[in-house]
């Protein structure tokens, strides 16, 4: 709804990573990155009246057009980087939970660092080939890159090749546009069914002390690598939590001009004419006056309808409400107050203890 939702083309936009992620060094020792693709074209966005005046593929036109006559864009790629007791520290002092996918690193306290670029000089050949039959995947992680416990990259490191095994077939990553670029054949023991044009010939689909396969040598230290937690996860759903609004407070308070704002408000309450039901525009100014009074008040004055003063006196079906100030409305679906709302007080972030420091710094 915002300036940002609406970019001007692909090139014209900056990319992030979103998840946190851990980078290794050679010595095993690893911090937890969050990656920056920042557009050296600068960014620019259209508004939704200029939007409808374009048609459905003219981002991509755009990008095709500026590549095929040698304007080849390019983006700086960033990093910002956290220790495991800074991560703790970012938790406790200000709350904000580098495993939420929602939360924002302060630029302030971690700057962003250029580590390098890249550049879109070349257009595909064949569209299905190469677009259409990709597969980008979060599980592929080159050696130094490797995943945090943020809870929906976790989901994802599973679900996306499920996704692709269903819309490709279930040897996709055998497709020259997938398959990884090694000067040795895979072994693995996913092989023939549909489609399978690398099937490891008479090799046995079991691990052979006859005819063994060879091992590649790990390039990590796996209990150092990985997350050794002494906290509790989340055992249901999470909550609504007044933490979850500091960064949209930011974004439009800080970030956001004049100009913005009324843009915001105008596209908001445009599709909020829409909708028929009061309450739905009630619910949802009393989730924005939780960012901003100020915001609330001007969907208020454009739509007409007053809001609720806040979530506090609201249920939802997808999350506890956290802020409810009556315990029937706190439970997610009206289900029992008896329910575990939370495996743990700090709603899954990485609290003091958390990460083994004995075995990190062994």
């Amino acid at each position: 709804m915002g300036d940002r939702g609406i970019p001007d083309g692909y090139r014209f936009m900056h990319g992030y990573s979103g998840h946190t992620m851990k980078l290794l060094n050679k010595n095993n020792d690893w911090v937890y990155a969050q990656f920056h693709m920042k557009s050296k074209q600068g960014v620019k966005f259209l508004t939704q009246e200029e939007s409808g005046e374009k048609g459905p593929d003219y981002a991509q036109k755009d990008l095709f057009e500026s590549i095929e006559k040698g304007d080849f864009p390019s983006w700086d790629l960033c990093i910002q980087t956290m220790t495991p007791n800074e991560a703790e520290d970012l938790w406790a002092q200000q709350k904000i939970n580098v495993f939420d996918l929602t939360h924002v690193w302060p630029q302030k306290q971690f700057p962003l660092r250029k580590i390098g670029e890249f550049t879109l000089n070349e257009n595909v050949k064949n569209f299905f080939a190469e677009v259409e039959q990709i597969a980008f995947n979060p599980a592929h992680m080159i050696p130094g890159i490797e995943p945090s416990a943020d809870p929906v990259l976790q989901s994802r490191l599973f679900s996306y090749p499920d996704t692709h095994r269903h819309r490709i077939g279930v040897n996709y990553q055998q497709l020259p546009v997938n398959a990884p670029v090694v000067p040795y054949k895979m072994a693995n023991f996913q092989r023939d069914g549909p489609i399978a044009f690398y099937n490891q010939g008479s090799r046995p689909n079991y691990i052979s002390s006859i005819q063994p396969i060879k091992f590649r040598s790990r390039t990590i230290d796996l209990n150092k690598a990985h997350g050794h937690f002494t906290g509790e996860a989340v055992t249901f759903l999470s909550e609504i939590r007044e933490e979850d609004f500091n960064a949209p407070r930011v974004l439009w308070e800080k970030v956001f001009d004049d100009g913005a704002k009324e843009r915001f408000i105008k596209n908001v309450s445009g599709h909020m004419s829409t909708v028929t039901e009061d309450e739905i525009i009630k619910r949802q100014i009393a989730i924005f006056r939780e960012v901003s009074e100020d915001l609330a008040s001007r969907l208020e004055k454009s739509t007409g309808i007053k809001g609720y003063d806040g979530i506090s006196g609201l249920s939802f079906n997808g999350t506890h409400n956290g802020m409810a100030k009556n315990e029937k409305h706190h439970p997610a679906n009206g289900v029992s107050n008896s329910v575990t709302f939370s495996g743990c007080e700090s709603n899954g972030a990485p609290i003091p203890g958390t990460h083994n420091t004995a075995l990190l710094a062994h």
